[in-house]
């Protein structure tokens, strides 16, 4: 299977002399920032994602509405581990090595990698994150799956990945973010539900426009006259 990309009229190939083209004419420092963001800044952003769409979520909307995004939201990081699991298999049968390792000419902007191709471990858990996220919360889940999408973009940019590998994550972490969702989502609202009445943990999934006890406090008016009742009439205190 360690030649799917080996020959060079391939487009596949062809697609990643051209986005790779890019680094080779990039000065180094926009190479260097390139290399960071698509090893660490974009996943590190996804995260900021997350977290946001959650303070948002608590902030806004009832109780019962941060539960189920909040059970969103814990799904979209396990959705992305459980990709990434499952690729793990699929790397090991593709057996595709490192574009490097078959072409010349190509601008690696990070060293080291010397696992297989197919498919991208970060375009896995990018897209991953993604979809789970904007089950949740679509305003945010977009966003994330912009980020998602710079994500390959990057990583056939830093010489690392085929086009076909960013593909093929993308096409695996939405799989795994969609097809899994019904039962994840069935066993995780329950626990948030439960977490929210937690009085010691209940902030982590409990609105913020809602009391620990989910009731409503009545505010008793004292300004006004008071009344007694006596015998068979009231009498007003206040007289």
């Amino acid at each position: 299977m360690a030649g799917l990309a080996s020959d060079g009229t391939n487009p596949d190939v062809s697609l990643l002399y051209d986005i790779n083209g890019l680094a080779k004419a990039a000065p180094g420092w926009l190479d260097r920032v390139m290399g960071f963001v698509g090893e660490y800044g974009i996943m590190l952003g996804l995260v900021l994602v997350v977290l946001w769409c959650w303070w948002s979520v608590r902030r806004r909307g009832t109780t019962e509405d941060s539960v189920s995004a909040v059970a969103g939201i814990v799904w979209a990081p396990l959705a992305a581990a459980i990709a990434v699991l499952v690729n793990v298999p699929i790397r090991g049968f593709v057996e595709r090595p490192r574009p490097f390792r078959d072409h010349d000419g190509l601008e690696v902007l990070v060293e080291g990698k010397t696992d297989f191709s197919f498919v991208s471990d970060h375009s896995t858990m990018a897209m991953a994150i993604a979809v789970g996220l904007f089950i949740a919360h679509k305003r945010f889940g977009l966003a994330a799956i912009v980020l998602a999408l710079a994500e390959g973009f990057c990583r056939v940019y830093m010489g690392v990945h085929y086009p076909t590998d960013v593909v093929g994550g993308f096409a695996l972490g939405t799989a795994a973010a969609l097809l899994l969702a019904p039962v994840a989502l069935a066993l995780l609202t329950p626990l948030a539900s439960a977490v929210a009445r937690s009085p010691r943990a209940g902030w982590l999934v409990r609105s913020r426009k809602a009391s620990p006890g989910g009731a409503r406090h009545e505010t008793v008016d004292l300004t006004g006259p008071r009344r007694e009742a006596s015998g068979g009439g009231e009498r007003d205190l206040a007289a």
